[in-house]
């Protein structure tokens, strides 16, 4: 069982100011950079050694996933990585089981894929909003391990994030989109309404991360009241996932392929 908490993170938030200096963020920008370039010689390895990389991205509206996401993939090569957004099912994918439409989304050698939400809307959204009977409810969670523990023996190197933003900057960030012509589409009524179940998703949460934040497969939460130093954890938390991968990469490829060329250059 989890020790994490998102009602006890989004507790310490709500005391922590989201405020940042100058300085403070010329200094983020810094290591962000640095990380994005990381990244990229990761996401090099990942395409050469024809290896399979899932990052989910789950948080509640206006926690900066988009913006996250796009900071990761910014310097990535455009080839070698896919974004899946996720929204309601559409009524084709209804009639099937609801991993169906992820199963098709499973990247394939040398490729990295970000889901922007994923398979857990089946135990948040589903839930909160009482669209799948309780017994179904109840077997998600187990699936859900089950799932992600067939992708991981497979091969797929699986990354999990929750974007954890406090209620307080939610609406700040919601009164921003609806004063911006630019950020308005960005807000629908079914966010409003979704705030409105607010104690509810975060309780639904608290209640995954019982059963699926695993050793196997654990759970990043991430603090994104302060929307840079969550890009900026964010890819701490990739780059540690995969550094390992990069490290190998460097001494058992590049060798070899450096001794390769060598070889013809000296024939020349």
């Amino acid at each position: 069982m989890s020790k994490q908490t998102l009602s006890g993170l989004l507790k310490d938030l709500a005391k922590k100011p989201s405020q940042l200096t100058d300085k403070d963020k010329e200094k983020l920008d810094t290591e962000i950079t640095e990380l994005q370039l990381m990244m990229l010689r990761i996401q090099e390895a990942v395409f050469n050694r024809k290896q399979r990389v899932i990052i989910v991205f789950e948080g509640f509206d206006a926690a900066g996933k988009g913006g996250t996401i796009r900071t990761i993939t910014e310097k990535l090569d455009p080839r070698y990585f896919k974004v899946i957004p996720i929204a309601a099912p559409k009524k084709r994918e209804q009639a099937k089981h609801y991993l169906y439409r992820f199963w098709r989304k499973i990247p394939a050698p040398g490729m990295i894929t970000i889901f922007d939400r994923s398979w857990y809307g089946r135990v948040l959204v589903e839930k909160v909003e009482e669209l799948t009977p309780k017994n179904r409810i109840e077997d998600a969670y187990g699936e859900i391990n089950d799932f992600e523990e067939t992708l991981q023996r497979d091969g797929i190197t699986l990354i999990k994030i929750f974007l954890a933003v406090t209620k307080a900057e939610q609406l700040k960030r919601f009164e921003e989109r609806l004063t911006d012509p630019f950020k308005m589409w960005k807000i629908t009524e079914a966010d409003i309404n979704a705030r409105k179940h607010w104690n509810k998703y975060v309780s639904a949460v608290d209640d995954f991360l019982k059963v699926n934040d695993t050793k196997q497969s654990p759970w990043s939460l991430v603090p994104s009241n302060s929307k840079k130093f969550a890009r900026r954890d964010s890819l701490k938390v990739i780059h540690k996932k995969l550094s390992p991968l990069m490290k190998d990469f460097e001494k058992k490829v590049l060798d070899k392929e450096q001794k390769k060329f060598l070889k013809q250059l000296e024939k020349i």
